[in-house]
């Protein structure tokens, strides 16, 4: 999305002769829409990230498995055991929660969304308000596409040793602000690893300097399941190419008929038969006939 803003705001007669676009982040297509909203996108755009099979897969065990790698590359630290806070109960959220607990960490929620609140609490985990959470956790790690998520007051909260990081967006779901006027004393203790001695000598450690740490610390979802979304993306180029001057300007669901082809593509690289309605059963599918 900050290629399309860039684009709207400092040349915007290039757009006018720009078919269609597509967007890969939650947080871009949250953009996206809202200059939709307004009036001023100027060509369509098809929301990849909204397909199935993007986000339920990179999203979800992308972010879960990349997250893991750089807080572990970069730490060296033990998960079992650990208080580990993810803040922000998405796709991504999901994920890191998942892998989080795979190995052995206690996982708490924080959550803002009811409906995302209670789907944790079912999942079995702990659910606290950040205030709370800042209290007891070992590990902290946004994955909200919000910002200032953790700030000044949660930073007082925290204990000793806690380690902080962003898996979420840019570098601004840390108060980083914040966090370096509290500090008396900054150090870089590891490759990516700074430390933040506070007035009364507590010691918070910030992964990556508060940017994505599966990219800074890590080397990023794998490629295993980053061929969905990229397939994702080529498909749908090659439906604007076909089917552009059709639509408004505004933002697209990934077709359905997409989706189902990247879900099919995948399933026969990975060696995967699956079976297929017989026509009775599409019949009944389709008739009202019969009982419910």
């Amino acid at each position: 999305a900050d290629l399309v803003t860039t684009l709207h705001k400092e040349r915007p007669s290039q757009a006018e002769k720009i078919i269609g676009g597509t967007e890969e982040t939650t947080t871009g297509v949250i953009r996206l829409k809202a200059m939709a909203k307004q009036g001023v996108l100027k060509y369509p755009i098809i929301a990849v990230n909204d397909a199935l099979t993007k986000h339920l897969f990179d999203n979800r065990y992308g972010t879960g498995q990349s997250t893991i790698d750089g807080i572990l590359r970069a730490t060296n630290r033990l998960l079992a055991g650990s208080v580990f806070v993810v803040i922000g109960f998405g796709w991504c959220g999901k994920g890191l929660a998942m892998r989080a607990r795979g190995m052995g960490a206690r996982v708490v929620i924080v959550e803002v969304d009811p409906l995302k609140a209670l789907e944790a609490v079912m999942e079995g985990y702990t659910v606290l308000p950040m205030k709370e959470a800042a209290k007891i956790g070992d590990f902290f790690c946004t994955v909200t596409g919000n910002k200032s998520v953790i700030r000044k007051e949660h930073f007082l909260l925290m204990k000793d040793g806690a380690i902080v990081c962003n898996s979420g967006h840019f570098d601004v779901e840390i108060d980083l602000n914040a966090l370096r006027e509290l500090a008396k004393e900054v150090r870089e203790i590891r490759r990516e690893v700074k430390e933040y001695v506070l007035e009364d000598g507590k010691r918070i450690y910030l992964l990556s300097e508060g940017r994505l740490v599966n990219l800074a610390s890590a080397e990023g979802h794998p490629s295993g399941v980053m061929d969905m979304s990229f397939a994702n993306q080529a498909l749908c180029i090659e439906y604007l190419v076909k089917h552009g001057k059709e639509l408004k300007n505004q933002v697209y669901p990934v077709p359905k008929e997409i989706d189902a082809t990247v879900a099919h593509l995948k399933l026969n690289a990975m060696g995967i038969e699956i079976d297929k309605l017989t026509p009775e059963q599409e019949r009944y599918l389709s008739a009202w006939e019969e009982g419910t």
